[in-house]
């Protein structure tokens, strides 16, 4: 749709953003639900052995995604779930390939995120290439030699993003169920380390069948499927119920960049990795796009723990909002819960400097939305953080369409 057409209607271009992704959604994950499934089972079987996680992605794209399902495994947010081994490589730490080189063992899982784009210059390509043969069990999400293979039915860079998080966030969901059936996991370690069974509540189908691995995996291919529909039903309501929000939004933040203003991000945790990724999205001049003034305060290590060091986490944002932040800016916040102390913070410091505010948040929306901490709060009514984290993707990449 061209500018003028989105000018006109920019609510049809919301729905039609809602149709493509439910489209993209269901013929995705109808197609991969069986491989998936084998897919926890090899890596739960890693995870046993003592082998981690090792994602990697050099576009600023896909280092957000490589960051983002380190987080997950290492940091679950879910009661029941076991912190699991993870790193996340980036291109600021040189070439991908180098990198797998000095870190990746042969027990480890090495997912590769990004090896289509122009960006990576083969990089992707090459640290695939190393570690499937270190012996790595190998994961990615276009063409690039990988034992596993995840390609998503569209052309548009966003849909195909918000899919392949999904995907990996029903990976770190679902791995964990080969841990509740210890006897089917070779790993040395599996019945030492994988002793509990707290997760099984979470998943319908699922029954003990210690010795029978077929079962279990069409039990955790049904529940990826229904998580698959639960994302669906419920990016439908973040889109459907605040399509009037985004559009205002919109409006307010292009009037910021067209007189000069700038776009601050941040949040906590995987909604870190989404504000890195919100950044990187207004900056890119993808699909002819505009490229924006943005600034991701998630991203400078030296700021953030000098700042928790110093003065404490709920300062994390404010401070960068006080150095940063003009009059006539804007500033997005994620939050799944929309409580987060430090999220509090910067909005009311932004509120304070006339920088315009956008919240996505989760649950009934928090403080945030009780109290109009923010000018734009987007909602999504769910207390699943890994689904609420899926839709807020979708908000924030039309938001990114509507601003053009």
């Amino acid at each position: 749709m061209n500018p003028a057409a989105l000018a006109a209607d920019p609510a049809g271009r919301v729905q039609t953003l809602l149709e493509q992704r439910t489209e993209a959604n269901t013929e995705f994950f109808d197609a991969v639900a069986e491989r998936l499934a084998r897919l926890c089972h090899l890596m739960a079987e890693r995870f046993a052995r003592g082998g981690r996680l090792i994602a990697f992605g050099r576009s600023p794209a896909a280092r957000s995604d490589a960051r983002h399902v380190a987080v997950e495994f290492v940091h679950p947010v879910i009661v029941g779930k076991r912190a699991l081994p993870a790193l996340g490589l980036a291109g600021e730490g040189g070439d991908l390939a180098a990198q797998v080189e000095l870190i990746a063992l042969a027990q480890d899982i090495a997912i590769a995120f990004g090896a289509d784009e122009d960006a990576d210059e083969g990089q992707a390509v090459r640290a695939t290439a190393l570690a499937r043969a270190r012996g790595c069990l190998t994961v990615a999400f276009s063409p690039c030699g990988a034992e596993y293979e995840f390609t998503a039915p569209t052309e548009d860079r966003y849909i195909r993003q918000e899919l392949v998080e999904t995907l990996y966030h029903v990976l770190w969901e679902l791995v964990h169920v080969f841990f509740d059936h210890r006897g089917l996991l070779a790993g040395r370690d599996a019945r030492r380390t994988h002793d509990a069974g707290a997760s099984s509540f979470l998943y319908p189908f699922l029954a003990e069948r210690e010795q029978q691995l077929e079962p279990v995996v069409q039990d955790v291919r049904r529940s990826a499927l229904m998580k698959a529909q639960e994302i669906g039903e419920l990016r439908a309501q973040t889109l459907g119920e605040n399509g009037e929000v985004l559009i205002a939004a919109a409006a307010a933040l292009r009037a910021s960049f067209e007189r000069g203003g700038k776009l601050l991000a941040l949040g906590n945790g995987g909604s870190a990795t989404d504000a890195m990724d919100a950044v990187a999205d207004f900056r890119s001049a993808d699909a002819g796009r505009t490229r924006r003034t943005a600034i991701d305060l998630t991203e400078d290590a030296s700021i953030l723990t000098a700042i928790a060091n110093d003065i404490g986490t709920d300062a994390l944002f404010s401070r960068q909002v006080i150095a940063y932040g003009l009059a006539g800016d804007a500033l997005l916040a994620l939050s799944t819960s929309g409580n987060s102390g430090n999220v509090i913070e910067a909005l009311a410091e932004a509120r304070r400097r006339g920088v315009m505010t956008i919240a996505m948040v989760g649950y009934d929306g928090g403080r945030v939305a009780a109290q109009a901490l923010a000018d734009h709060v987007v909602i999504t009514r769910s207390e699943h953080i890994p689904r609420i984290q899926e839709a807020q993707a979708s908000a924030y990449h039309v938001l990114r369409e509507l601003v053009a």
